[in-house]
């Protein structure tokens, strides 16, 4: 039986996603096509009920989730089962205030597609740190998936790698969608160079990049492959495009 409830902190901050054990439930109760209640959320968690039930309420207290009784099969008080509510779109201004940039990043697309490379890469500095032992390419493949996990993007990485050691990384909740479809050349561009700038703060464990945007209309795909004779001087190479 769990009995550990260190992930109960002592205070509640302002955001209630800042939390890590609140953004796992969250997710879960996204995902879910049913709602769940605490013995389930603590069994998909590891986390101690008492500590559930404490996220669960902040959550609510947030008006990102809801909690509704519903009858018992069996004696004993009526079940409380818990949903997360829709995401909120971002504010009306965002929107054209993201395309407003994207567009005059540069006058050509070539132009605007390097200069967000540039920053995608400039951006990877300041998110990863520098590692003295280069990262295995499983172990750099993980990071980047924690990466893109803090960024929202609800990412997956398939299991296992390919004959190649080429690793698939399913991005599948885009939070600049909108904007990204509108200006390809830019915000996909902007993640391809975090997806190289992260691997080059890891060592380069793998050295080639594609990102392959909207496969489906909310599902990008990321391949992070090892060149045949990598080493820490070889240069990332990297493709937006299938």
């Amino acid at each position: 039986m769990m009995t550990d409830q260190s992930d109960i902190p002592d205070d509640t901050p302002t955001d209630p996603t800042a939390s890590k054990p609140r953004r796992r439930l969250l997710k879960l109760l996204r995902r879910s096509t049913i709602p769940l209640d605490v013995y389930q959320l603590a069994e998909a968690t590891g986390l101690h009920i008492t500590t559930v039930r404490f996220h669960l309420d902040v959550l609510v207290k947030a008006g990102q989730v809801s909690a509704q009784k519903t009858p018992r099969t069996t004696p004993g008080r009526p079940r409380t089962v818990y949903a997360a509510h829709a995401e909120e779109s971002p504010p009306d201004g965002y929107r054209p205030l993201a395309a407003l940039l994207a567009a005059n990043l540069g006058p050509t697309p070539r132009t605007r597609r390097r200069r967000a490379e540039k920053a995608g890469r400039d951006w990877a500095t300041s998110l990863i740190p520098t590692v003295d032992d280069v990262a295995t390419p499983d172990e750099a493949a993980h990071r980047i998936v924690d990466l893109f996990a803090e960024m929202n993007f609800d990412p997956e990485l398939v299991h296992p790698a390919s004959a190649t050691g080429e690793r698939e990384i399913r991005l599948r909740a885009c939070p600049y969608r909108d904007v990204a479809r509108e200006h390809p050349d830019v915000v996909c561009a902007i993640h391809l160079g975090l997806l190289e700038g992260a691997l080059t703060q890891l060592g380069k464990p793998l050295t080639t990049v594609r990102l392959v945007p909207f496969v489906k209309p909310h599902l990008c795909l990321a391949y992070l492959t090892p060149q045949p004779t990598p080493s820490a001087a070889s240069p990332t190479t990297s493709t937006i495009g299938a």
